[in-house]
C-alpha cells in the first residue's frame, strides 16, 4: 500500500436493532452540523480534546459544552451525575442528542448519561482516539467503572451514528497510539485474514500515522465489529468474541488501578496471555500463531508480556492480584472468570473455564 495514496470515506453500516452508520476517515467530523439539524444538543468531551480539536466541532463548538478531567477515574458515578446535571442545566428534553467527544472514557460516560437522562436521549459518537474509533464507539456498550472492577455498571445504548475521523489521531500521544493498537492486533486475530495480513505488513505506517493506512485499519476493525454486533447485539453468543484478552486485561488494569496501566495496552498483554492458556489447556491447533502475535505486538511497540510490562510500570502485578481482579469479570459465573480462547486464526472458543495450575503458570 502507497503512504501517497488518498484516504477514502468508508460508510459502514451496523444492522443492528436500530440500524446506524459508522463514518470513517479524513474530516468525517465535518458531517456533525448536519447531523444535529436543527434538534437541541450538547458536548460532552474531556479538557485535552477540548484544548486540541474544539475548534474542528465547527458550528456545534457553540453548544453548551462540559469538559471532564482526562483519565480512567472519570468513568465514575461522581462523573456520570455531573454529566446529567449538565444536561438538565443546558436545557436539554427527551428530543436532545448528546455528542461524545473523546476517547473510550468519554464515549462511555456520555454514552450511559444519555441513556438516563429523561430515560434515553440520542447519541452521536466522535471518537478522537484509535482505541474508541476501532472498538469502543461502536456496538453501543456504555459504562462507568465500579471499585471493584471495570464496566460493572452500564447499559446498551446504541449511538445514531458515529463519525470516525482519522485526522484526530495525528495529535495522540505515543502511548495513546499503542493503547489503541492493542485493541487493533485483537481485531485482526479475530478476523483471520487480510486485516491481519494489513496490520503486518504496514506496522511501521501505522506508528507514523499514515492517514491512509489509519483509515483502512479503523474501517477493516469496523467492519467485523459491525458484523458480529449486527448478529449478536446484547452479547449473548458471539459477540463474546471481542473480549478476547480482556479477561486478563481487566485484571492487569484493576491491579494496577485503573489508569496506570492503558486498556488497549493490557489488552495487547491480555492476548499473550490468552495464547499461552490456549496453549496449555490443549486448545491451541496453531502453536505458532503465538509467536507471530508476539512478534507484531513487539513491532507495535507493546509489550512482549507481564514482565515486560511489570518492568515498564513499576508494578508488581502478582498472581494472587490478577486472580482477585478476575473473580469481579462480569462475564465470568459466580466469581468464576470465562475466557475467551484460541483455537487457531480466526477461530476461538467461548467461556472457557481454566485450571488454577494453568493461570498460576500462566500469571507467574
Amino acid at each position: 500500500m502507497s503512504t501517497t495514496r488518498a484516504v477514502t470515506t468508508r460508510r459502514i453500516q451496523v444492522a443492528a436493532g436500530r440500524p446506524y452508520a459508522v463514518v470513517v476517515g479524513a474530516g468525517v467530523l465535518g458531517e456533525l452540523e448536519a447531523a444535529l439539524a436543527s434538534a437541541p444538543a450538547a458536548v460532552v468531551c474531556d479538557t485535552n480534546v477540548e484544548r486540541l480539536h474544539a475548534a474542528r466541532l465547527g458550528s456545534a463548538a457553540k453548544l453548551p459544552r462540559l469538559a471532564l478531567p482526562p483519565g480512567e477515574d472519570t468513568k465514575s458515578f461522581a462523573a456520570l451525575e455531573r454529566t446529567l446535571d449538565f444536561l438538565l442545566a443546558a436545557g436539554l428534553d427527551r428530543r436532545a442528542t448528546l455528542v461524545a467527544f473523546g476517547g473510550g472514557v468519554v464515549g462511555d460516560l456520555a454514552g450511559l448519561a444519555a441513556s438516563l437522562f429523561m430515560r434515553g436521549i440520542e447519541l452521536v459518537q466522535c471518537p478522537t482516539t484509535l482505541l474508541a474509533q476501532v472498538d469502543s464507539s461502536v456496538g453501543g456498550k456504555t459504562a462507568v467503572n465500579l471499585r471493584a472492577g471495570k464496566n460493572l455498571a452500564g447499559t446498551f445504548h446504541p449511538p445514531r451514528l458515529v463519525l470516525a475521523d482519522t485526522t484526530l489521531l495525528a495529535t495522540l500521544p505515543d502511548e495513546e497510539l499503542r493503547s489503541g493498537l492493542g485493541e487493533v492486533v485483537k481485531s485482526a486475530l479475530l478476523e483471520g485474514g487480510e486485516l491481519l495480513a494489513l496490520v503486518e505488513r504496514e506496522a511501521d505506517a501505522l506508528l507514523r500515522r499514515d492517514p491512509s493506512v489509519c483509515a483502512a485499519v479503523v474501517a477493516g476493525c469496523v467492519e467485523l465489529k459491525a458484523a458480529i454486533v449486527a448478529r449478536d447485539e446484547h452479547e449473548r453468543h458471539e459477540r463474546k468474541l471481542l473480549n478476547l484478552g480482556h479477561t486478563f486485561a481487566h485484571a492487569i488494569e484493576h491491579a494496577a488501578g485503573f489508569g496506570r496501566v492503558p486498556h488497549g495496552i493490557a489488552v495487547g498483554v491480555g492476548l499473550g496471555l490468552a495464547l499461552a492458556a490456549s496453549a496449555r489447556a490443549g486448545l491451541l491447533e496453531e502453536p505458532e500463531l503465538a509467536g507471530r502475535v508476539a512478534q507484531l505486538c513487539a513491532r507495535l511497540g507493546l509489550p512482549a508480556g507481564l514482565a515486560e510490562l511489570r518492568a515498564r510500570h513499576g508494578l508488581a502485578l502478582g498472581p494472587e492480584e490478577l486472580l482477585a481482579g478476575m473473580r469481579h469479570d462480569k462475564k465470568g459465573r459466580a466469581a468464576r472468570p470465562a475466557f475467551v480462547l484460541v483455537r487457531g486464526l480466526g477461530r476461538c472458543a467461548l467461556d472457557q473455564e481454566l485450571d488454577e495450575r494453568v493461570l498460576a503458570a500462566v500469571l507467574a
